[in-house]
């Protein structure tokens, strides 16, 4: 489906986007790709909706990525004896611990043992998303006496952070373990995963995938930002999960690093999607604030492949004006001559092989020419990456004969994605195949010139090495693919 605009659209589904109608609504106001919150659903509504998507896909004959993010391990303080918990005062004591009977104002249960082998004094835990904020005193193997240094009420299950170790905690709990089988086996295109905190913990997943799925990491711990570069090496894309992040870090910190983590993620030709809170007021408002408006155009302006809605479209009254309302705000600010001028400035030329020359030299050249678009032929998805890295002022088009490729690569920035129903195993057969998809989809005439490029020998990863400027002339467009 063609779009006015090259930044991708995540929107994630559940009770107010679950049925075929809300779905392919939310395709055609915008959402490029879905994502299947496994937090919240059993398997079965998760198979549902994936199966849903799916017929979306092949009514619309528009690949769709689906996007299935991971639990991760909760970490909550257990239940208290009054229904309405405690109220904790600046400067009183208050213990965690492993005792399962119900809290006082004085205590209350932590059942998780790692987090007390990691504390140290001066450690700072905070609670209900940091409304609450506690500093270690004393601790051993099962206890933490703490200090109430921020006040409020604490009650049953309130989350707990622990923004100042790194737990010794795998980021896949038995649960995730579940959910990452179920979902590679239905066929999700991308797995998010939560609670990254190391290398190892992606090195985990993607064994666990074996393949099935791409994984991008969930950058949402100060642990992870701290490792991001290595982190970053091993993952397939990355989510600046700010949720999280604005609770471990101070709020003021969040900006600066999610601007640094789009511009190493775009240096490494990965995808990288801003996320949490960016159309907060639309769950109940059919308009946003302008303040709202803003930040989705400030992580625009700064590059991102992608930007996401959560409840605003899972469980808000007003999915498809959120969807909408993104999607608009997304064509104003790509239309201002300023975001091309941010955009090409901050670009840098990261590798040195012949693949970053060639996809430099297609953007050189359909930029300073009359070339319409630029068309990768890419079954593994690295040529179309590399080109998307340069964010070109002209339309990418994508071919494979590898739905797999196609739809994950939707979640990329510029990426137009078209399956090819020939296997090409020739460049000329590529050439052929790209005009018929650019004047297929609109996006270059009988009369226009394309770029094409392409790896030769065909089917092998990264080895990108030939490009040729192609008339869209008919000889083109109807020659056999056998020629």
């Amino acid at each position: 489906m063609k779009r006015d605009r090259n930044v991708k659209i995540v929107a994630t589904l559940g009770p107010a986007s679950n049925d075929y109608e809300m779905i392919r609504a939310l395709h055609e106001a915008g959402a490029d790709v879905f994502r299947l919150n496994m937090s919240h659903g059993d398997h079965e509504e998760i198979r549902a909706r994936h199966e849903i998507i799916r017929k979306v896909e092949d009514d619309l004959k528009s690949p769709i990525a689906i996007l299935a993010d991971l639990q991760g391990p909760k970490l909550r303080v257990g239940v208290f004896a009054s229904d309405d918990g405690e109220d904790l005062e600046v400067g009183q004591s208050f213990r965690l611990d492993l005792d399962d009977a119900p809290g006082t104002k004085d205590r209350v249960q932590l059942p998780h043992k790692e987090i007390f082998d990691a504390l140290e004094p001066g450690a700072h835990l905070l609670v209900n998303d940091g409304k609450i904020k506690l500093k270690v005193k004393d601790c051993g193997r099962d206890f933490a006496d703490c200090e109430v240094v921020v006040g409020g009420t604490i009650s049953n299950r309130k989350g707990v952070n622990v923004p100042d170790v790194v737990l010794p905690l795998a980021a896949l709990s038995e649960k995730d373990r579940k959910d990452l089988e179920f979902v590679c086996e239905l066929g999700v295109d991308w797995l998010a995963l939560s609670f990254v905190q190391r290398p190892a913990d992606v090195d985990e997943a993607r064994k666990l995938a074996k393949g099935r799925a791409a994984i991008l990491s969930k950058i949402e711990k100060p642990a992870a930002v701290k490792a991001f570069d290595d982190i970053l090496a091993v993952s397939d894309g990355i989510m600046v999960a700010r949720g999280d992040l604005g609770v471990e870090l101070p709020v003021q910190n969040v900006p600066p690093i999610q601007k640094q983590l789009i511009r190493k993620s775009r240096a490494a030709a990965k995808p990288v999607i801003v996320a949490t809170q960016m159309l907060e007021s639309m769950i109940e408002s059919p308009m946003p604030t302008r303040a709202e408006v803003s930040d989705v155009a400030t992580a625009i302006y700064e590059g991102t492949d992608a930007i996401m809605l959560s409840a605003e479209s899972a469980a808000g009254d007003f999915p498809i004006e959120a969807v909408t309302t993104m999607n608009n705000v997304a064509v104003e600010v790509e239309q201002d001559p300023t975001y091309t001028d941010i955009i090409e400035a901050s670009r840098k030329t990261s590798g040195k092989t012949v693949a970053d020359g060639i996809v430099a030299a297609a953007r050189e050249i359909a930029e300073t020419s009359d070339v319409k678009a630029i068309c990768c032929y890419s079954q593994s998805g690295t040529t179309a990456l590399l080109t998307s890295r340069e964010r070109p002022r002209v339309p990418i088009i994508v071919l494979s004969s590898d739905a797999n490729t196609t739809r994950r690569l939707s979640l990329s920035w510029g990426t137009n994605c078209v399956e090819s129903v020939v296997v090409v195993d020739r460049f000329k057969t590529a050439v052929i195949e790209a005009v018929r998809a650019a004047v297929g989809t609109g996006l270059a005439t009988k009369d226009d010139m394309v770029v094409v490029t392409a790896g030769v020998p065909f089917n092998t990863p990264g080895s990108t090495n030939i490009l040729r400027v192609a008339p869209c002339d008919e000889s083109l467009i109807f020659a056999g693919s056998s020629e």
